[in-house]
């Protein structure tokens, strides 16, 4: 049986890299990349037909920050597939990042800089819009999308007798702090990704709750620092061409600069390995890089109240509900 695997976000990146790890392991999957630009997605697939000719990379449409695009994609998947093994939300964005340049040099020269680098703690800020659907873009595009599409697919994840994985890509930018449960939006605060982020692991507890008893078992990931089109869009590019030798140097000491895609990928490849049965839902599993260059996978405890987890899986479902009812009634009145 060639095990399916659809990855969000899969045309550059961590996303990418991904699919080609997991095509270098096993060529029999059929992979699915799930993207919003399909110029970029079949660019992808050739680089990765490329490498690996025998393999089955189909492409999807899909814009995870529109909720239309959601379930057009979801029922396109359930036409093509009768089941799914994996599915990898790794989608994000980060809009208009806004860097702190004073504080970042503070930083720079301190005790703190590895914390500074690995978590973007009070020096960076993002300015989030409002999409299509009247949702906080990040929000919808981090958040919420995903969640929607694990609902809708739920039938092709949680098949009588098999397993099936739903592993998210989050961030060490994922902070407690900057979540509200009275603003799951993030309309009132200036870090809309970490509110995002963290909110992704909160998701993922809920969903373990609700369906390990189906054989559906989600996890979270920490892919550590990566530079990648976002982390390079947050400063100028002459300052990464001064400070990327200090990265460099400052990685021998800390094993969270993965720095590379193919690095950060790791923990996601190494979750495809494992007994998922066998993993700790409250934990994050992090993509780690020794100073020597080896990868390596570590879980950490999440810092996360199972009550929150169900309050803010409540609070999606509500408006899930509404999404769907306005859904219906924007069709009844173009059939009219």
């Amino acid at each position: 049986m060639r095990k399916v695997v659809l990855v969000t976000g899969a045309n550059s990146g961590i996303g990418l890299a991904l699919c080609e790890r997991l095509l270098a392991h096993d060529g029999q999957i059929q992979l699915c990349l799930a993207c919003r630009n399909m110029q970029r997605a079949e660019a992808a697939r050739l680089a990765l037909l490329a490498s690996h000719p025998e393999s089955q990379v189909a492409l999807l449409q899909l814009d995870v920050g529109s909720v239309r695009s959601v379930f057009q994609a979801a029922k396109e998947v359930k036409l093509r597939y009768n089941r799914l093994d994996y599915i990898y939300l790794n989608a994000g964005i980060m809009p208009n990042p806004q860097l702190d340049i004073k504080a970042f040099f503070k930083g720079l020269f301190s005790s703190n800089v590895i914390n500074m680098f690995a978590t973007a703690e009070g020096i960076l800020t993002q300015k989030d819009n409002i999409n299509s659907d009247g949702m906080q873009e990040v929000f919808a595009t981090n958040l919420f999308g995903h969640y929607l599409l694990v609902r809708e697919l739920e039938p092709l994840l949680c098949q009588p007798d098999s397993i099936s994985q739903v592993i998210w890509t989050s961030s060490s930018n994922a902070r407690r702090s900057a979540f509200s449960l009275e603003d799951i939006q993030h309309q009132q605060g200036t870090e809309p990704y970490s509110s995002s982020k963290y909110a992704s692991d909160l998701v993922s507890v809920a969903l373990n709750r609700r369906h390990n008893h189906q054989g559906l078992y989600s996890s979270v990931i920490c892919p550590g620092l990566v530079m990648t089109n976002m982390t390079y869009g947050i400063l100028p590019s002459f300052f990464w061409s001064l400070i990327m030798p200090i990265m460099w140097l400052i990685r021998i000491f800390t094993n969270t600069f993965t720095l590379t895609p193919y690095n950060g990928a790791e923990a996601l490849f190494w979750l495809s390995l494992q007994k998922p049965e066998s993993l700790d839902p409250l934990a994050k599993y992090h993509s780690l890089t020794s100073g020597l260059g080896k990868n390596y996978t570590q879980p950490h405890k999440m810092d996360i109240s199972e009550d929150a987890s169900e309050a803010l899986y409540k609070k999606l479902h509500e408006l899930e509900e509404k999404v769907r009812k306005k859904l219906k009634e924007d069709a009844g009145l173009h059939s009219h």
